[in-house]
């Protein structure tokens, strides 16, 4: 590893870093416009023109409350547990490719901080650490509705993550890699096209396969209708109920992190990555291509968070091995037969 290297590694860390941050602030702010929207509210419009400055309002906010510990909490769990739900989240931002490369002071620059060879396994173990962070919430609170929270949160980590799994599967075998930039580069424009303008894209080689992950990255999140972990309604704010201040903000932040970790793990395996056209040409295009193809997602997520009703948890429970798993198995079956078959 040479010096050039590393000071490049730690800037595309340093500004990816940044930009999450701010954009995660301003997701608050949008989903907040977009419930305003759905729902015939106006939504924040005060701070700021437009209420453009409400997320550094709420920043303010959380900084200045009062820090709370729970006097019979577990003190250092207690305090442990927002960090290692927040730092998981961050840590899958290493290995996801925003772009192809663009060209900077005469170097050429790839859109991604590393990449090696297992990358999306490295994805799938940093992500399942997150349920971590939201059960020692949960049991070091020593409340009751925060241990249900952490309790349906892990229950629901197990069912989903297999269901999730394996319908990446189902990519990996069309790709033959599990490098995420290996996986994007065989869904590019050199691959061709069907019938001379769809693109060679996941979605149309496994469908069954996008809508499970689809599934199971919602209920991955805890975005509604599969948010039992933080059931309002039953749980008051489950998992992090006595949390406030900044401890707060963080579990908050976390799972903001988690849907841009999915809905990019969506583009990239399913929907072509940065590819898109005339990359060649512009190669910064694929930036925003990618970046286009995220936010659509989270508009979605969105959609639906304010469009569709909560589960019961038996109905959560019965969706994913009931119905989702032995979809999953039955797609990597078939995928594996078709390919053995045409190879």
């Amino acid at each position: 590893m040479t010096t050039d290297q590393l000071l490049e590694w730690t800037i595309k860390i340093g500004v990816i870093f940044f930009i999450l941050l701010t954009t995660v602030a301003y997701l608050s702010y949008v989903e907040r416009r977009v419930a305003g929207w759905i729902q015939l509210r106006v939504g924040p419009n005060r701070v700021g023109p437009f209420g453009l400055l409400q997320p550094l309002a709420d920043g303010l906010k959380f900084i200045f409350k009062e820090d709370i510990i729970p006097r019979e909490a577990s003190k250092w769990l207690y305090l442990i547990a927002p960090a290692a739900a927040i730092i998981p989240a961050l840590m899958s931002f290493i290995v996801i490719p925003f772009g192809s490369s663009v060209t900077l002071f005469g170097r050429e620059i790839t859109l991604h901080v590393t990449r090696f060879d297992v990358a999306l396994l490295y994805i799938l173990g940093v992500g399942s650490v997150g349920v971590y962070g939201v059960m020692l919430a949960g049991w070091s609170s020593n409340n009751k509705y925060s241990l249900l929270g952490g309790l349906r949160s892990s229950a629901q980590m197990i069912s989903y993550e297999l269901s999730l799994g394996a319908s990446i599967v189902g990519v990996l075998l069309v790709a033959g890699s599990l490098d995420l930039v290996t996986i994007v580069e065989a869904q590019g424009a050199t691959s061709g096209y069907w019938l001379g303008f769809i693109p060679k894209w996941n979605i149309f080689l496994q469908p069954i396969g996008f809508i499970i992950f689809f599934l199971s990255a919602m209920a991955e999140t805890n975005r509604v209708p599969f948010d039992l972990p933080e059931a309002e309604a039953e749980l008051v704010a489950g998992y992090f109920t006595e949390y406030s201040s900044m401890k707060f903000a963080m579990f908050f932040m976390s799972e903001y992190f988690h849907l841009i970790t999915v809905t990019s793990m969506a583009t990239t395996l399913y929907f072509g990555g940065w590819n898109g056209p005339f990359i060649a040409e512009y190669p910064f295009l694929s930036l925003v291509y990618f970046v286009l193809k995220v936010f659509i997602f989270i508009f979605i997520f969105m959609w639906i968070r304010f469009t569709m009703p909560r589960f019961r948890y038996d109905q959560l429970m019965a969706l994913g091995w009931k119905v989702l798993l032995p979809a999953s198995i039955l797609n990597l079956i078939v995928t594996a037969t078709v390919i053995l078959f045409v190879n």
